[in-house]
């Protein structure tokens, strides 16, 4: 099955593999230790420091492993915030950051602090300009990732820093840690090793020499308190040298992936009806396309997919466990359901994406027909405005129905479109932006005789 899932996880390197069987017999001991197999296991730590920091633009003792790429934000957010407390408590991140950077900056309001998050354009981008207009006396902190998990799109890391000042700055670099040269102007840096081909469970926390920093975690010995615990010695010697050879091969690997990427985003238009190519069309990822379906569940087609024998992701607005839209797709302003990401792996072969390209138009044509949809719209319709009542049908519906009725007014003509789910606050926008039809904002449905929820209003032009 070919996969395409390496934004999520990349498949573990073979040096990985080597390093990793090679450490598990000479590594195994307490590196704390003092006697002979703790020495050793020490100097392969050490090695392996040296190394990570090597490729990350780092002092050996600058940088932490931790558990996660996840645990390595949440301690690097907590960690700078309460080190540069006498400054205030104030944090400015992006509106694309990873979860756990939004989950944690939640748990810091709720605990007294303040958080601003600033928007980003519609391919993902934040303004350096913006960015530092965000800033405020009291600005302990700064967060911005190197490149957007979900749709690719790299981020003005060393412009934006410097506008910052004295203001620290913690950068996401999970997506493209390996892949491209780690932007200049951080002070705090968090990777995560099975990105770029390493093993799971191993997280980088780099920290800049002056960089004011308070661990969030008790005091250890191990790892001057910044991440207490007994360090997986194996897993982060085999996590140092994929990272030296996945550095090796970027550059031709970079060049090859992105050919494969620019075909998938000019052929996907031309081949499936109604689709959104999303992220920045230049500064992005090399390995990494994003791009949504209307009228069907982001789920749903990643299942089809999977029964045709491709692994890929989606950042569908509707999950079984949440619900909501991809909070990434959200601010972004472009549409939420439908949504497929695909993120090539090295060694990706033309025929493997020429066999997806194949398969891709006949899976959204059998997802799309139980709709009973009529593509493109017709050309009739009345005048006056029209009500469809979605309450209590999640998306895509809502969208879906939209585009089975909007043919049922004259141009000019108005469409309500009740729904209790949020989704539709992002999607039916996007949808007008699509297909070409004014978007004319929301009213309370009580309005338009709902007992509760919103009305989207869509003009046909």
């Amino acid at each position: 099955m070919p996969y395409f899932d390496a934004a999520s996880t990349a498949p573990l390197h073979p040096v990985a593999r080597q390093a990793l069987l090679a450490a598990l017999d000479e590594g195994w001991a307490d590196p704390a230790r003092l006697h002979r197999s703790a020495r050793q296991a020490r100097m392969l730590l050490d090695a392996a420091r040296e190394t990570v920091a090597e490729a990350l633009g780092a002092r050996a003792d600058e940088v932490s492993f931790t558990a996660s790429g996840t645990q390595a934000l949440q301690l690097g957010v907590l960690g700078a915030l309460r080190g540069h407390r006498r400054r205030g408590s104030h944090l400015v991140h992006s509106a694309v950051e990873h979860s756990a950077v939004l989950h944690t900056a939640e748990r810091w309001e709720a605990d007294g602090g303040s958080a601003t998050s600033v928007p980003v354009d519609r391919h993902g981008r934040v303004s350096a300009g913006e960015f530092a207009a965000a800033l405020r006396p009291d600005t302990a902190l700064a967060v911005l990732q190197s490149a957007n998990h979900e749709v690719g799109t790299l981020q003005p890391v060393t412009e934006t820093a410097a506008l910052l000042g004295d203001v620290p700055l913690l950068v996401d670099a999970a997506q493209s840690a390996g892949r491209l040269p780690v932007p200049a102007g951080w002070s705090l840096l968090t990777a995560s090793a099975h990105k770029w081909g390493g093993p799971a469970g191993v997280g980088v926390l780099a920290v800049r020499k002056g960089v004011r920093f308070s661990s969030a975690l008790p005091a250890d010995d191990r790892e001057a308190g910044r991440v207490p615990g007994f360090p997986n010695v194996p897993a982060i010697v085999a996590a140092a040298a994929s990272l030296r050879a996945v550095r090796a091969e970027a550059a031709a690997e970079n060049a090859r992936l992105r050919e494969l990427v620019e075909l998938i985003r000019h052929r996907v238009p031309e081949l499936v009806p109604a689709v959104e190519v999303v992220g920045h069309p230049e500064l992005r990822l090399p390995h990494l396309v994003t791009f949504s379906c209307l009228y069907v569940d982001g789920e749903v087609l990643l299942t089809e997919l999977d029964k045709a024998g491709f692994a890929v992701s989606s950042g569908s607005s509707c999950t079984s466990s949440t619900l909501t839209p991809s909070h990434v797709l959200a601010a972004m302003g472009v549409l939420t359901e439908g949504n497929l990401r695909v993120s090539l792996p090295a060694g990706t072969t033309r025929a493997e994406v020429d066999a997806f390209l194949d398969a891709l138009p006949r899976v959204v044509a059998g997802v799309r027909a139980p709709l009973g949809l009529d593509l493109p719209l017709p050309a009739g319709g009345s005048t006056g405005a029209l009500v469809l009542d979605t309450l209590g049908r999640r998306c895509p519906i809502p969208v879906i129905e939209l585009a089975k009725h909007i043919g049922e007014v004259a141009p000019g003509g108005r469409v309500a479109v009740l729904s209790d789910d949020e989704a539709a606050r992002h999607d039916i926008p996007a949808w007008c932006e699509m297909c070409g039809h004014t978007y004319a904002g929301e009213a309370p449905a009580t309005e338009y005789g709902g007992s509760h929820g919103t009305a989207y209003l869509v003009q046909r032009t």
